[in-house]
């Protein structure tokens, strides 16, 4: 499968990394079959200088009704990072931070939206004669090339090559295509790689197969299952899919049933900050996991949109560390992820600190060339965007373009155009120039960003880095909160045992205190959730449930009892990101997924106090009739877990 679209080192030095694998044999029929548009050929000439222009079918340019388009936007130092390393426990001015931003409001002298902002401007029409630095309404409002808005698109390859996977082990590196946000990348991975199946119509010796979490992202689930493929769930524990054990990868391909199809040839999974159990994997995980898919010839679909959101205060807390005055658990020697792991030695720097801290993609350690990843604007800009990229090595990069210019084209022209002109600047410089922006401009004149440059590489990392500082703040604010409501503590009187020994003895009493935990939780290693774990088994009703098999009704009494007053508290079923029946039915009722993201910061305290006082109120229920009087009210005659009612709750809950 011959491509056009090769990579190559930025520096001029040969490239002596392996080639990546001829995976021509994982496409669809309808993928191998698709040729390059005959329209979109031409697009490359329209860029010749003075040429006269009869070929294609664009409307004029002049006639847009739109003659720029400004913002104000933020400065990329607006909110304060957080330390790379793992620190136990949060400094004093991680908690001073936090109370600060909790007080924020709209009208607040300190709003988020009162602090220093620039002015960026799209111009209708930019003199600049290179085609992949000039943005302006006259070029991104008009029909385009598939791969994405050419500035945007060699900034965001550029970015992806040199520091997020400066690592990736195969020859020139990966290539990348724009999306309509990563819903829009998975749906085309599957097209390009799965044939559709039918029950009425094909042999089941023909059916595909995806491989999963055993809690995932449900959307996903939802896109395979119409195209008749086999859906088989892997085994996680706290840091996300396992190789090994009990219904681990290597158990689940190893004992393959070919009697439900295809051994799968493609696996869906969500690696940093795992939705919903928030799990972050090790690269030694990674690495054991990808030796399995190189054995058994399957294809990693890598869901990131929570890459930059890694917390090393969680994993300061969830390991045993050894005390010194500055509270750290590393040896300060030894470069150290943000899960505790250390780096490997010898590997490239991507030019920022803060991305060397995080734990890298499977793209790191990718010899196949059989990872596509999916990235998004959505968490670090806004879902609305829906703009994000695919990276893959070039051959499926290259058959991905062939869907794209037979269905989205490319994303948005708009939202392309304001965010390169965020990133590169109004003079649509710097696809090679990461100097630093982080003290702002003054706004207004050429677009108002420091010396009119833009944001650069170096901006758009300082403006992660303030993301996940006020993320891991939130996070450390709940998770704290949870920890201190997750026993429910009685305190009593007995006979004292010396008086019960001896019979002349004054009788006297001591005081008992019972503790009895009522959910757990791991701090999130990354992402935007807890996944908490409520102890059915020791509420009062549990054995009235469990003798009728209706302990899910039990589960769906907490989640209606949550927004009652005075709790007023709305989360996940865990039910919703269970892949199949088996797993909905064992466990999925035993948990729920909160997301410390959306809710306002002053807000943030408070409901994570009401959540973890619903489960104490929960727990001084003693009668079924609470319990089944809650059910009707929420509505009895709905089946408590009914496929169409969880489906209408995960349209309701969304990716977050």
């Amino acid at each position: 499968m011959a491509s056009t679209m090769a990579a190559s080192p930025s520096d001029g030095a040969v490239d002596t990394r392996p080639a990546p694998k001829d995976l021509s044999h994982h496409l669809s029929r309808v993928t191998k079959n698709r040729q390059a548009s005959s329209m979109k050929q031409f697009y490359k000439y329209f860029a010749i200088p003075g040429i006269g222009q009869l070929a294609g079918g664009l409307p004029n340019n002049y006639y847009f009704p739109f003659d720029t388009l400004e913002a104000k936007v933020a400065r990329p130092d607006r909110w304060h990072p957080t330390p790379n390393r793992p620190i136990d426990p949060p400094s004093a001015s991680t908690d001073a931070a936090s109370d600060r931003l909790s007080k924020l409001n709209i009208g607040a002298q300190s709003s988020p939206l009162n602090q220093p902002q620039d002015a960026i401007t799209v111009p209708h029409t930019s003199e600049q004669p290179n085609p992949i630095k000039k943005i302006d309404l006259s070029t991104a409002l008009q029909y385009g090339t598939a791969q994405g808005y050419p500035p945007l698109y060699y900034f965001l390859r550029q970015f992806t090559q040199q520091n997020m996977h400066p690592n990736c082990p195969y020859k020139g590196g990966p290539e990348i295509i724009l999306t309509c946000g990563n819903t829009d990348g998975f749906a085309k991975t599957l097209l390009a790689l799965t044939n559709e199946w039918s029950e009425e119509k094909d042999w089941v010796r023909d059916r595909e197969g995806l491989l999963v979490e055993e809690f995932c992202y449900m959307n996903a689930v939802q896109a395979a299952i119409p195209r008749g493929l086999n859906v088989t769930p892997v085994g996680i524990d706290d840091e996300g899919m396992r190789a090994e054990g009990k219904g681990g990868l290597r158990e689940v391909l190893e004992n393959w049933d070919f009697k439900k199809g295809k051994r799968p040839h493609l696996m869906y999974t969500v690696t940093m900050g795992q939705n919903p159990t928030s799990g972050v994997l090790s690269l030694q995980r990674r690495r054991d996991i990808y030796a399995l898919c190189s054995k058994y010839d399957i294809i990693i679909v890598e869901d990131d949109p929570y890459w930059y959101l890694q917390f090393p205060s969680s994993t300061a807390i969830n390991t045993t560390t050894t005390l010194d005055p500055a509270h750290t658990n590393f040896n300060p020697d030894v470069q150290i992820l943000a899960n505790g792991e250390p780096r490997p030695a010898g590997w490239k720097s991507s030019g920022h600190a803060f991305l060397d801290s995080l734990v890298p993609s499977y793209v790191s350690v990718d010899t196949d060339g059989r990872v596509i990843r999916l990235d998004t604007f959505s968490k670090t800009v806004a879902p609305g965007c829906r703009l994000g990229w695919i990276t893959a090595q070039p051959d499926l990069i290259e058959r991905i373009l062939r869907i794209t210019e037979t269905s989205t084209q490319q994303p948005s022209g708009f939202v392309q155009s304001m965010i390169a002109e965020l990133v590169l600047g109004p003079d649509h410089n710097g696809l090679n120039d990461t100097v630093k922006s982080s003290k702002g401009g003054k706004g207004g004149g050429k677009g108002g960003l420091a010396d009119g440059q833009g944001w650069k590489a170096d901006g758009w990392v300082r403006w992660l880095e303030g993301l996940r500082g006020n993320y891991e703040r939130r996070m450390n604010q709940m998770s704290q909160i949870l920890d201190d409501g997750k026993f429910q503590v009685k305190a009593g009187r007995r006979n004292s045992l010396a008086a019960a020994a001896d019979e002349d003895a004054e009788e006297e009493e001591w005081s008992v205190v019972e503790k009895t935990q009522l959910y757990s939780f791991d701090w999130p290693i990354g992402g935007m959730f807890i996944w908490l774990k409520v102890h059915f088994e020791a509420h009062p009703l549990y054995h009235t449930y469990a003798k009728t098999n209706e302990l899910a009704k039990l589960s769906r009494a907490l989640w209606v009892f949550w927004t009652t007053s005075p709790y007023l508290v709305l989360v996940s079923p865990g039910a919703i990101f269970s892949p199949t029946e088996a797993i909905r039915d064992k466990d999925g009722w035993r948990y729920f997924r909160l997301c410390f993201a959306a809710i306002d910061e002053g807000e943030l305290g408070p409901t994570s106090h009401r959540l973890a006082e619903g489960v104490q109120g929960f727990w001084r229920i003693k009668e079924k009739k609470t319990i089944e009087r809650l059910l009707e009210e929420d509505g009895a005659a709905v089946e408590v877990e009914g496929r169409a009612g969880l489906a209408m709750m995960g349209q309701m809950v969304g990716p977050c």
